[in-house]
């Protein structure tokens, strides 16, 4: 079995989507872990990790989620596990029960390199424990990837690793990024893996992943989840005044505002937009529901004011879910064009 152990530099990396894309790419039995998770969900009195409920069901892997992570919180692993050699042994015992009957198991670490290093959960210890190869993540702009490349080669140490490459992801513009830096990339000596463009659909939140952190009610459009979002507009005037704003005759925006507001919630809808948030738990008359459930337009009522509402959602992060069907297929291509997924020994 070839074990891989996937990290970054920086949090939000997108290292989840190119695992995700990579596993399809090659399209062999596989195994996942996240034995140090860092995003957390509650469900029926069990704790698992997002990305963990996504790979699980992207690759129909038949292990229960919370068996694979180890925890979330150092000083409870520290209390569960007595030191950094009781976490190397339970790691151990997690990957071989994922990884039986698989021919790759992709292994990822928390939200950087050296989360988890003070109980041994951080991504180079667990390659040197695991006998994997480890995959580091840049992304960022050409100066901000070059300084983490930099970094890397110069103060972080991997003796003693099967160290297989970076993969550079979010590039605006990778024809410039290789004629600038493509010399000083190979000066480093880090075997570059490849360079992924950025694509902006990656980093745009669907209206099912903001239902999801607002733990909303689905009133209708259930289908209508996966659309993404690409403008958020809080509908705190008059129908009148924002049909005459440009902004609001974009079509892939949602709409954040009260219940009680049914002129806003139709204009809403009447522009095709791919959801609304009724605030503060109020419910909006039955035929404005219909009218929704017939353009198959989801309404969430969610808890909160509007303003609450719009920070949490403008603070998140847009997760990977195994219903993203787009996204998963856009990551597919992306790392089939350009990583060398066919050189990582798979």
């Amino acid at each position: 079995m070839k074990k891989f152990v996937f990290t970054s530099l920086r949090r939000d990396a997108g290292k989840t989507g190119i695992m995700a894309g990579l596993g399809k790419v090659w399209a062999k039995p596989l195994g996942y872990c996240k034995p140090f998770g860092d995003r957390l969900v509650y469900h029926e009195k069990k704790l698992w990790d997002f990305d963990v409920d996504m790979f699980t069901k992207l690759f129909s892997i038949r292990i229960p989620k919370e068996n694979l992570s180890l925890g979330f919180d150092h000083s409870k692993l520290r209390y569960l596990f007595q030191d950094g050699a009781g976490c190397t042994a339970k790691l151990a015992e997690i990957v071989s029960a994922v990884g039986e009957t698989k021919q790759v198991l992709l292994v990822e670490s928390g939200n950087n390199i050296n989360f988890g290093m003070s109980v041994q959960l951080d991504a180079i210890a667990m390659a040197k424990a695991l006998g994997g190869t480890l995959i580091v993540v840049t992304h960022g702009n050409h100066d901000k990837v070059m300084d983490d490349l930099t970094f890397l080669q110069k103060n972080v140490d991997l003796e003693g690793v099967d160290f297989g490459g970076v993969i550079i992801n979010r590039i605006k513009d990778v024809e410039k990024f290789d004629s600038l830096y493509s010399a000083k990339l190979a000066a480093l000596r880090l075997n570059i893996l490849g360079i992924i463009p950025y694509r902006k659909e990656l980093i745009r939140p669907t209206t099912g992943f903001i239902a999801e952190i607002l733990s909303a009610k689905i009133l209708s459009g259930a289908g209508g989840l996966h659309r993404t979002v690409e403008e958020i507009f809080v509908g705190a005037m008059s129908a009148d005044a924002v049909l005459r704003m440009r902004q609001f005759q974009i079509k892939d925006k949602i709409v954040i505002t009260s219940g009680d507001r049914s002129d806003m919630i139709l204009a809403a809808i009447d522009t095709d937009c791919v959801g609304v948030v009724l605030t503060n738990s109020i419910l909006p008359p039955p035929n404005i529901i219909a009218k929704a459930a017939g353009r198959n337009i989801p309404l969430l009522l969610a808890q909160g004011d509007t303003y609450r509402i719009a920070k949490k959602i403008d603070q998140s992060v847009p997760l990977l879910s195994a219903e993203d069907n787009d996204k998963i297929a856009l990551w597919t291509e992306l790392v089939r064009e350009n990583v060398s997924w066919d050189k990582m020994g798979v």
